[in-house]
């Protein structure tokens, strides 16, 4: 049944706004009138998808949010669980989606469903808001008939990411407001006083210190060519991430980065936790084992690791044991690789690979926690020398002046 956003004015008049499932839209502002509502304006939702039933993007670079997603995830979970079919559970959904985007995107994942197309077919169609790795595991949930117990899981995994990346993002926020601070406090001090106290006494002739010559060099450069410095600065960014585009540098870079003085570890263990995560659910969903690997391997970063993934599903494809052919480089955690050894001698492989996943996201946001907690003081640390120098600067012509005096 088509759908249609509505915008009415009540009795009171009040501006209403919502959804309602009826054949035209001649039945939807009777529907409207019969519950006391004056119709202003009725559009059909499907008006927003095409004949193949592709949704139109309504902005560039509009897209689903990773918590709406979950969301979505947990609701249509819910509502499967709850006994309901696929299109009513859809419909309900469209009914109460708050934001348009949403509510065309439900609308037309509903149309698809109701032609008769699988739930992962239907998503396939929407590939910037539902990614390879969620339609692998909603087919799998398909195929075995358990659709709503592989949502739900897929909400947990959902969820559990979003917390953990806001937990990061929290943990490096005060960081990175620190660091901005901190260098318009110093270039405002280098392009601004520096230049008018120092200039005080240039003017009289004065031999200045060594620290304050220095300081007006720096004060200099920064006025005539800190704008050239700092279009170096991102040229240098950019030829870097062009590099990165040849695998073997990128590749050598990627190693380094898991061996990386403090970073290394936190690397190691962000990479850990998708991988274990990811074939966690994989697994427990009923998809094979090597195609978990491959699903798997779609959610690392680190192409030292991809690798080494690539290398593992090759040996488990000859028969070796998962845990054997990732622990042949050593790059994965000891914990990993025992868990998962565990997990294959007892049947269990699943369970064991939630709870090296979850031992893994507890052990990243330490890390984040660690690095942030040492970035603080050492930011503040840095930036109090730095202006404590620009302070020596201004004041060592100043005491010369009076100990000449005296």
């Amino acid at each position: 049944m088509p759908a249609f956003r509505y915008e009415a004015v009540d009795a009171a008049g009040s501006t209403l706004r919502g959804v309602l499932n009826t054949d035209t839209a001649r039945s939807a502002r009777a529907d409207l009138r019969a519950q006391g509502l004056t119709p202003i304006e009725v559009s059909a939702i499907t008006a927003q998808i095409d004949g193949t039933g592709n949704l139109h993007k309504r902005r560039f670079g509009e897209r689903l949010s990773h918590v709406e997603l979950a969301l979505f995830t947990r609701q249509l979970a819910s509502l499967l669980e709850a006994g309901l079919p696929l299109e009513q559970a859809l419909t309900a959904l469209l009914e109460q989606a708050e934001r348009a985007y949403l509510r065309d995107l439900v609308a037309s994942v509903r149309s698809q469903v109701m032609s008769g197309h699988a739930l992962s077919d239907a998503l396939a169609q929407h590939p910037r808001d539902f990614n390879d790795i969620y339609r692998a595991l909603v087919a799998s949930g398909e195929a075995i008939g358990q659709l709503s117990q592989v949502l739900a899981r897929l909400a947990d995994y959902s969820e559990r990411r979003n917390a953990l990346v806001q937990k990061l993002k929290l943990a490096f926020t005060y960081p990175a407001i620190v660091t901005v601070v901190a260098f318009a406090i110093v270039i405002f001090l280098l392009t601004y006083v520096v230049p008018q106290i120092v200039s005080v006494f240039a003017n009289t002739k004065q031999q200045l210190p060594l620290l304050t010559i220095l300081m007006l060099a720096i004060s200099d450069f920064v006025r005539a060519y800190g704008w050239l410095a700092a279009l170096i600065a991102i040229a240098a960014w950019f030829a870097w991430r062009h590099a990165l585009k040849n695998p073997a540098i990128k590749m050598r870079w990627h190693r380094w980065l898991l061996t990386a003085p403090l970073y290394g570890k936190f690397e190691r263990s962000l990479n850990t936790a998708r991988f274990a995560s990811t074939l966690a659910i994989t697994t427990g969903s009923g998809v094979p084992i090597l195609q978990a690997l491959q699903t798997s391997h779609d959610t690392l970063g680190n192409v030292a690791l991809k690798e080494q993934v690539r290398q593992a599903s090759a040996g488990v494809r000859e028969g070796v044991a998962l845990a054997t052919a990732l622990s042949a480089n050593k790059q994965f955690p000891p914990m990993l690789i025992h868990m998962i050894r565990a997990g294959e001698i007892t049947g269990t492989l699943p369970a064991m690979l939630e709870r090296a996943s979850h031992a893994q996201e507890q052990d990243l946001e330490r890390r984040a926690m660690t690095i942030a907690s040492l970035l603080e003081p050492a930011l503040i640390l840095a930036m109090g020398v730095v202006v404590l120098l620009i302070v020596l600067a201004v004041l060592m012509p100043i005491i010369e002046i009076n100990q000449m005096v005296r």
